[in-house]
């Protein structure tokens, strides 16, 4: 295993206060990205990374005196998905095609983080424009096993600890189901509650910004510096759990999955959580067909002058969809749009009617799979993310052959600080929980 602890508000606290001096943490940490990053491949090559980052944090430094008038994230190292446009860094998208052709301004959460005193490590391994041709990122965990996708590098990155901190996407599942896999929290806000702009689009409908780290204190931490008009909260009472029976679960998960799920229910019972069985998603086929239509045809039109003059060049999982989505019609993604709010308010009505609080259900089928030709299969977060609910998956122990499980929480839209204040005290139970007996 190549693993390491890197909490991001402990680091950030120390950093500030400085009990870590900046510049040694930064050459600590890019000696650990020197001696593991080879064999886990999370990080796009930069040779003069060390010295670049100790000159900005040099700079950091002299704005930035005296500890008191630091900012929330001072020198907290982030690695960034390459699909976000960053000043200073090419951006690739793991493809063939000349980068030349993805330039742009600055995406607005790397401003953000910016702002905020992080400093960005590099560019994280992603699948090519985010769907389904993986890249070389293997699980720290495991180096036979995916760490997933399409957020793989940075998923990895912070399992590896090179990292307290990294930005990924979730179209269908990229963040939650790489978070499951690599032992991690990932974290998919509300739609839109984190800008998108300045990124290479998948599917604009679908497309959200998601977060990595290694905890969920720290989670709350970067989301208050990230999300749109984020408010400090504090409830009293436990929510209800609610568990969405039928097809969703019975046809996606494993079964070593599903022996999992429900020790994991077992334990939030034990706890004195309220857990709630409510018969829904039963047309998660449809709701996935209308998913994958959508972001077809928004693919497809993303690309339309790209394709048309590089098509060779695209990968095949790539070029399939495209063409796929190059048929849909109007009325199909004006249909596959409304669906994604028709979904949305069903699911929020019922949370209403049975008294849910928050969804609960595995991240994943079960744990990562064997080899890196496959990002596994992201059909669980599917339908939170075509319904825009805000999603986080925390670790919730070990299947039986020591690789992590996690499950994910959904709240109602724009409940990202209930959901994130709940994930923390859930995620609290889980603390040690070791191997299954699967």
């Amino acid at each position: 295993m190549y693993l390491h602890p890197a909490p991001l508000a402990v680091s950030v606290e120390d950093l500030i206060n400085d009990k870590i001096n900046l510049k040694d943490y930064i050459n600590a940490q890019c000696d650990r990205i020197d001696k593991s990053d080879r064999e886990i491949q999370t990080l796009l090559p930069e040779p003069e990374r060390r010295e670049r980052l100790l000159g900005e944090a040099g700079s950091l430094q002299n704005i930035y005196p005296n500890p008191e008038s630091r900012p929330p994230l001072y020198g907290a190292l982030v690695g960034v998905k390459d699909i976000f446009h960053v000043e200073g860094f090419v951006t690739r998208a793991n493809t063939r095609i000349d980068p030349e052709e993805f330039t742009g301004p600055e995406a607005d959460c790397v401003t953000f983080l910016r702002q905020a005193g992080a400093l960005i490590l590099g560019k994280t391994v992603t699948t090519e424009f985010a769907y389904f041709e993986p890249g070389p990122t293997r699980n720290p965990h495991n180096l036979e096993h995916t760490p997933g996708g399409s957020s793989s590098g940075s998923a990895a990155a912070v399992a590896a600890g090179f990292c307290p901190l990294a930005l990924g996407t979730q179209t269908i599942g990229s963040v939650n189901r790489p978070a499951a896999y690599c032992g991690v929290v990932g974290f998919k806000p509300s739609y839109n509650r984190i800008p998108t702009e300045g990124l290479i689009h998948f599917s604009r409908s679908a497309d959200h910004v998601g977060l990595f780290t290694q905890d969920v204190g720290g989670m709350i931490l970067a989301a208050g510096n990230l999300c749109y008009s984020w408010q400090e909260i504090s409830v009293t009472y436990q929510p209800v759990l609610g568990v969405p029976r039928g097809k969703y679960l019975d046809e996606q998960v494993s079964p070593e999955g599903m022996k999992a799920f429900k020790q994991q229910l077992e334990s939030l019972r034990k706890a004195g959580y309220v857990i709630e069985e409510v018969n829904i998603l039963d047309d998660i086929e449809e709701i996935t067909y209308w998913h994958r239509k959508l972001v077809a045809a928004e693919m497809a039109d993303e690309h339309r002058d790209l394709y048309a003059r590089f098509a060779d060049l695209y990968r095949p999982r790539t070029a399939e969809l495209i063409k796929e989505g190059q048929k849909a019609t109007e009325e199909e993604l004006a249909t596959a749009r409304r669906k994604q709010k028709q979904l949305r308010d069903e699911l929020e009505s019922v949370m209403w009617e049975k008294g849910v609080s928050l969804w609960i259900a595995p991240a994943a089928p079960g744990p990562a799979p064997e080899g890196i030709q496959s990002t596994g299969d992201p059909g669980l977060n599917l339908p939170w993310t075509h319904a825009g609910l805000p999603a986080v998956t925390i670790p919730a122990g070990k299947s039986g052959n020591n690789l992590p499980l996690g499950v994910q929480l959904v709240a109602p839209f724009m409940g990202d600080e209930l959901l994130l204040y709940w994930a923390e005290d859930i995620a609290d139970n889980y603390q040690g929980y070791q191997a299954f007996s699967v």
